[in-house]
């Protein structure tokens, strides 16, 4: 018996070493996965990029996109730009897909710091998009449902984050007063009632850094870096490919430049330049119709410029930068243009002054005339001083006086010609509103071009932007400046009748 007590003894001794040793060689758990990488300061460029993003959205939906025709069919720019609408459209298509680029290049590099391979290598996606090796059939429609609720969701955390922006600013102004007020405090002894101002000011600041911690919860502050890089990417291939259906057509076939898809029937059914209207429209979205770019042309949308320019025509090669190109459609207007001469930022606000006098021509006094004389380039003074010599305004002016010395025949006189110079001014008014007409929104679309890309304009501006060929940009210079020098010899000849 004492045998057997001993052995079941030992047995149960080694089964315990057993697992007291088992459990000191077994491993420890493997580590939790650390958190996913959040946006924080990067939030900021983010809601920026976001904002590029639906602002390309809204300036492709069918309302933009008529008001596009119809700027093209406008009369300013029909007489200044050009009359082909083709290259217009070519030059409006390379446009958009410099903004998308540039919103991609901004994803891309987000995209590095995201924990999805996919997004690490959204370039080449992209890439691989312009060269047709992506379905794009099978990506979300512009205006469907999907898109829209992105759009929705990524102008919502875009205005949270401005609020968030805005709350930063209000906090520091408001951090850089404490630090001043405490310094004051310091040396100056503060009564009861300066002592209830500051108590004030505490609760003040207080709030406001509540509304920051609120603004950074709510915000793309707090968003993970993958869900807000993906949002970003999957609204990307859906404007890529409206851009596809919306300018498809209008590249002719002896440019031989093109995708495949845009030469098919079908699509050339369905896109018919930018002439598609309201459920038209819509039903070519619908169809999902498979784009496919040739492998062997390996080439892009910017392949689509007019043929005597090549230096644009060869697009990125397979994942690389697409800001890398040769020139930009900024850089493209020649030299025999507004734009390529410097002077299209000058010629519209000259063209605006010359509207505002237009309008009041009480108010053309001789400091506003000079003020207008000065804002002249040396070439348009030129230019103004022989037109006013060749249509001898000063000879228009005759004085009437009697030679009997009958008072009475004097005013008469006077009379008819007070009512003539108001005939001859009432005549170059309506000349010049016939030609303000068409110049002033190119003009004013110019302004808005500059401010919309100015380095001080709002940093979450999501409203549809103005192209470049409906400002005076691509505007014939010599027709530009003849065109502004009647309007100047019209003012003259206004004031002068009117004096």
């Amino acid at each position: 018996m004492a045998c057997s007590s001993v052995a079941r003894f030992s047995a149960v001794t080694s089964t315990t070493a057993s697992r007291l040793f088992r459990s000191r060689d077994k491993s420890p758990p493997p580590p939790s996965p650390p958190p996913p990488a959040t946006l924080g300061i990067l939030a900021f460029d983010t809601a920026k990029t976001m904002s590029r993003l639906i602002s390309l959205y809204m300036s492709l939906t069918d309302d933009e996109i008529d008001n596009l025709w119809r700027g093209i069919k406008s009369e300013g720019v029909a007489y200044l730009n050009s009359q082909n609408e083709a290259r217009l459209l070519n030059l409006a298509c390379r446009e958009r897909l410099e903004a998308l680029d540039s919103a991609v290049n901004t994803i891309s590099v987000l995209g590095r710091k995201c924990s999805d391979l996919g997004l690490n290598m959204f370039d080449r996606v992209y890439a691989d998009l312009k060269l047709g090796l992506v379905d794009t059939g099978r990506l979300k429609n512009f205006a469907s449902r999907k898109a829209d609720r992105i759009i929705e969701k990524m102008e919502k955390l875009t205005a949270l984050t401005a609020s968030l922006y805005s709350a930063l600013e209000t906090l520091a102004e408001l951090e850089t007063s404490e630090r001043k007020l405490q310094k004051w405090n310091k040396n100056e002894s503060s009564s009861s009632h300066q002592k209830t101002n500051y108590d004030l000011f505490e609760r003040k600041i207080a709030f406001q850094r509540k509304l920051v911690n609120h603004y950074k919860e709510v915000s793309l502050w707090s968003r993970t870096m993958d869900k807000c890089v993906g949002m970003m990417a999957r609204t990307v291939c859906i404007l890529f490919r409206r851009i596809c259906l919306v300018f498809g057509s209008c590249m002719p076939d002896s440019w031989n430049v093109t995708c495949n898809c845009m030469r098919t029937q079908k699509l050339t059914q369905q896109a018919r330049l930018i002439r598609v209207r309201g459920e038209a429209a819509r039903s070519a979205e619908r169809s999902g119709s498979e784009i496919f770019y040739s492998r062997q042309l390996k080439m892009d949308l910017y392949c689509t410029l007019m043929p005597e320019d090549a230096s644009v025509s060869a697009g990125p090669a397979r994942g690389e930068r697409t800001s890398n190109r040769p020139r930009r459609v900024f850089n493209s207007a020649s030299e025999s243009t507004v734009g390529g001469s410097g002077l299209a930022p000058l010629y519209a606000n000259l063209i605006i002054l010359a509207e505002q006098f237009l309008n009041s021509p009480e108010t053309i006094g001789e400091d506003a005339r000079s003020f207008m004389y000065e804002m002249l380039p040396t070439r348009l003074k030129m230019k103004v001083r022989a037109k006013m010599r060749r249509s001898n305004i000063m000879g228009d002016q005759e004085e009437y006086h009697s030679d009997d010395g009958d008072h009475e025949e004097e005013m008469v006189v006077e009379r008819d010609g007070s009512s003539r110079a108001a005939e001859l001014a009432e005549g170059w008014r309506d000349a010049l509103e016939a030609i303000m007409e068409w110049l002033v929104p190119l003009a004013h679309d110019t302004v808005r071009w500059q401010s919309e890309r100015n380095l001080e304009k709002k940093k979450f501006d999501a409203k549809p932007t103005v192209l470049l060929i409906q400002t005076l940009h691509y505007s014939d210079l010599e027709k530009t400046e003849a065109a502004i020098v009647e309007v100047l010899v019209g003012l003259s000849c206004i004031c002068r009748c009117m004096s």
